[in-house]
């Protein structure tokens, strides 16, 4: 599945950040020919390489400004521009500001406001089995694009049995897309998950009847592990009525979310609907004398 050969590829950038990245690089780590990776990141992801790895360097970028004491000039050359200039022009592009006006006013911001609490998070909400277990806040600190991410982590003592879950989610109404093939993504971040974690997507009709259904169970996410894209696809059935996604985490630990798009997609992307996931059986009876 595409989605893995994603997953490595991302990794690999993530650990090379402050290296020089270029299409030949990773394409040969990925085991595939630079045009056809190309297509396959532009088409998963909704960015090309080239458009990704600069906005990964200049959100780390953007980290630094704010979150140390290095000049920009060194900063722009760790980061590979060839100048502060150039470094300048492609930092206001994304955050239309320079990135000595950014530090200045952000950091203001900041001390103003460092922590959010879960009612200042437009649009979402926490709900699962024990939802009061579990604390979401956007970080200013930790973010893959932009000037936040969201986390959702587990403030209580874990449960007995590891049953328990928390999720942030939100719901909306289908109409605006009957009939098509939707792609919930965004990229993860976690820290120490002793359970797992993953994106889900559910699909119901008016009568709270399950017409689709996904939340990552059989390629879900543990333990610690850097910035990466993921996502659940689903078909939307003309008698649908509500859509839910969101993030859910089981057990203790953190995890982050950030950048995330619900777009339309084509039917050559497979959907990821854990109901029409089969197991590899036998083809045939297997040892019906017990002799084997």
């Amino acid at each position: 599945m595409y989605y893995e050969v994603i997953h490595k590829s991302i990794d690999f950038i993530e650990q090379h950040l402050d290296e020089e990245l270029n299409l030949d690089r990773i394409a040969r780590e990925a085991g595939f020919s630079k045009f056809h990776f190309h297509r396959i990141f532009q088409k998963y992801v909704g960015k090309s390489p080239a458009e990704y790895i600069r906005t990964r360097k200049l959100s780390s970028a953007a980290r630094l400004l704010l979150y140390s004491e290095e000049r920009i000039l060194d900063i722009a050359v760790h980061y590979g521009f060839e100048s502060q200039e150039a470094f300048t022009r492609a930092f206001k592009r994304l955050y239309a500001l320079p990135p000595a006006e950014y530090r200045a006013q952000m950091k203001l911001f900041i001390q103003e406001r460092e922590e959010f609490t879960m009612s200042e998070i437009k649009g979402w909400l926490i709900t699962g089995t024990a939802p009061g277990n579990y604390k979401a806040s956007l970080d200013m600190q930790i973010y893959h694009g932009g000037r936040n991410s969201v986390s959702l982590e587990r403030t209580a003592a874990d449960s007995p049995d590891g049953a328990e879950f928390g999720t942030l989610m939100q719901q909306f109404d289908a109409k605006n897309y009957l009939g098509k093939r939707m792609r919930f993504a965004g990229f993860i971040r976690t820290c120490e998950v002793s359970g797992w974690c993953g994106l889900w997507m559910r699909i119901d009709d008016k009568l709270q009847n399950l017409l689709g259904f996904d939340n990552m169970q059989y390629r879900n996410i543990k333990g610690t592990n850097d910035w990466n894209y993921y996502a659940c696809v689903l078909d939307i059935p003309e008698e649908a009525a509500c859509i839910n996604i969101g993030i859910l985490l089981t057990g203790s630990g953190k995890v982050w979310l950030d950048d995330c798009t619900f777009e339309e997609v084509g039917t050559d992307i497979a959907v990821t609907d854990i109901r029409t996931r089969t197991e590899n059986f036998p083809l045939e009876p297997q040892n019906l004398k017990f002799e084997a």
